[in-house]
């Protein structure tokens, strides 16, 4: 169906359903989309419409995300769980308009209701307008790559469990490909996913990190990669042995089969950010093969990419790689870096702590595990927020996010004292003026010797990223070496460890916008907050109306409803879960 001269309407059907899955020998139910882990691939053109009709028949309350699509002005389909709607319950239905605009590539689609997105999410190729051929040697096939990763038990009562002594979440067993962890986890052999290629001919893999808590490395052994695309937008072609993605984050990339016909190992493994005796993450190789096509011998096992893959800590393989990426900024895919900044704002992106009496919960120091930007602490409504900010409804949140933090000191530093790492919680929001261009600096920092990365992403935008370094962000002499010519523009950056990233755009899509870490384990303990982008002064510069029908919040559940009820106590200043 036409919705202009070469523009589509697009109509899928999400069936969300319970269904039995069997992983590293173990069989359990798991909620997916029309039986399928991943989900389905939603293919576009730049500039349709997609109309996708989520029918719930699991046993708790879901949103679905449109994750890099801008929905501009249509804040009402983005989707993040009490921030722009409330979750569609049990036995109902919604229907979400998905407007694709500027994004040209690979993006995905996942829940974004606590960690359901685990098993709920799926690739967007998103093609260019029909007759445009795409800014790269055109390709002889595709290939859609879902990383994501698995957990043996069932993961809303592990994570019950762990929310309600206050430590850390869990930990996965294993990460896959297209749903399959690879020849190297238990009974996985028979079903490693193969990518069979022609000897001669190149091949666009769209590759998707939909990992809960972990940046990946992936190579393939004996080929390398031409990365020509990021969060749906191209950039200058590139040869690497490797690449890295965060959680959220997409990447097309060019594999021309040029080797001798045999089976090559795809693989993958976790960079963990972490402090070097930080060893409780998910140390198993996820792989996928690359089958040649055509008659030879077979080799008694595949090549690994044993040179190739960087290892779990290797902290310079992971900030080499992103300083390549640029902006592919030609005459057909210009950038428009804001010049002229009205707001700037300085965020930091810390782990902390509630305090629990008697130290008797399960994190750092005996308190309970908390993350904070600029010192506050994310805690959801009890409805959401883009109603109460349509609708005028005072006390669901407040103005107050600070454009910098309250108190200055060595973020990055060792050995930072422990009574600046408890966090205020609340449901702070920063308001800005339609068309205003803004710089946001994210600064990590090292309270509690828990300096990591962090993949913050921003919803209803893309954004250049101009900078990043390590340490604490000089204000002064670090602006003079930003790229204003070609930098990268995404949806997700990570920040470095013990490091900053400065990003810029221009507030030009109003409405009510999610900002947070791509963790799961982060967002959930609150390094979140939420921008509202008021109207222009036209109809075609304001927020549409609301759809007719808005998934109501009175009786909305969430994953963890029926293991949790969320109980607060100010006056100690922690939050905890109980059964």
């Amino acid at each position: 169906m036409c919705a202009g001269a070469l523009a589509r309407v697009h109509r899928y059907d999400f069936v969300l359903v319970e269904t039995n899955y069997t992983r590293l020998c173990y069989t359990k139910s798991i909620l997916t989309v029309n039986g399928q882990f991943p989900g389905p691939v939603i293919h576009v053109h730049r500039g349709d419409t997609v109309f996708v009709n989520v029918i719930n028949q699991g046993y708790y309350g879901v949103t679905l995300h449109w994750h890099g699509v801008k929905q501009p002005r249509n804040p009402w389909h983005d989707g993040p769980e009490y921030i722009t709607q409330c979750p569609i319950a049990p036995g109902t239905n919604f229907t979400y308009e998905v407007q694709f605009t500027t994004e040209e590539g690979t993006l995905w689609w996942h829940a974004h209701s606590d960690w359901t997105r685990v098993t709920i999410h799926g690739a967007i190729v998103i093609l260019p307008p029909e007759g445009t051929p795409y800014p790269f040697p055109e390709p002889d096939a595709e290939e859609v790559i879902v990383l994501s990763c698995w957990y043996k038990g069932n993961l809303r009562q592990l994570l019950a469990e762990e929310l309600e002594t206050g430590s850390d979440t869990p930990r996965s067993d294993a990460y896959t490909i297209n749903g399959q962890p690879g020849d190297f986890c238990a009974c996985s052999n028979d079903s490693t996913y193969h990518v069979t290629v022609d000897e001669g001919k190149t091949y666009l893999m769209r590759i998707v990190n939909a990992v809960l808590n972990a940046d990946l490395f992936l190579s393939i052994a004996g080929h390398n990669f031409t990365v020509v695309g990021m969060d749906a937008s191209y950039v200058k072609p590139f040869e690497t042995s490797y690449i890295i993605l965060s959680p959220g984050q997409t990447m097309d990339v060019l594999v021309m089969a040029n080797q001798s016909p045999s089976y090559y190992y795809i693989a993958g493994r976790q960079y963990s950010s972490d402090r070097l005796n930080v060893v409780n993450y998910d140390h198993s190789n996820v792989s996928a093969i690359l089958k040649y096509n055509g008659n030879y011998t077979l080799p008694s096992s595949p090549m690994f990419p044993s040179s190739t893959l960087p290892t779990y800590k290797d902290n310079v393989a992971a900030l080499r790689f992103m300083d390549r990426i640029k902006s592919l900024a030609n005459e057909e895919h210009p950038v428009n870096v804001p010049l002229n900044v009205r707001t700037r704002m300085y965020v930091t992106v810390s782990m902390g702590v509630f305090i629990c009496p008697n130290s008797s919960c399960g994190g750092i120091y005996g308190d309970r595990m908390a993350s904070s930007m600029n010192n506050f602490t994310w805690i959801n409504p009890s409805t959401d927020i883009l109603q109460a900010y349509y609708r005028n409804v005072s006390g669901v949140y407040d103005t107050s996010f600070p454009d910098f933090p309250s108190m200055y000191y060595n973020f990055t530093g060792d050995d930072l004292p422990t009574n600046i790492s408890v966090p205020t919680k609340g449901r702070m929001v920063k308001v800005l003026n339609y068309n205003e261009s803004i710089e946001i600096v994210f600064q990590g920092t090292n309270l509690l010797d828990a300096a990591e990365a962090h993949p913050m992403h921003l919803h209803g935008y893309g954004f250049y990223v101009v900078g990043s370094g390590l340490g604490d962000f000089d204000e002064v002499n670090d602006p003079k070496g930003y790229n204003l010519i070609d930098p990268p523009y995404v949806n997700t950056i990570s920040v470095p460890k013990s490091g900053w990233a400065a990003i810029r755009f221009r507030a030009n899509n109003p409405g009510v916008w999610f900002l947070h870490c791509h963790y799961d384990r982060h967002l959930t303990w609150g390094m979140d907050t939420v921008l509202i982008v008021k109207n222009g002064g036209s109809a075609s510069t304001s927020v549409r109306p609301p759809p007719p029908y808005m998934p109501p919040c009175d009786n909305a559940t969430s994953p963890l409803g029926h293991w949790l009820n969320f109980v607060h106590d100010e006056d100690a200043n922690y939050a905890y879960r109980v059964i």
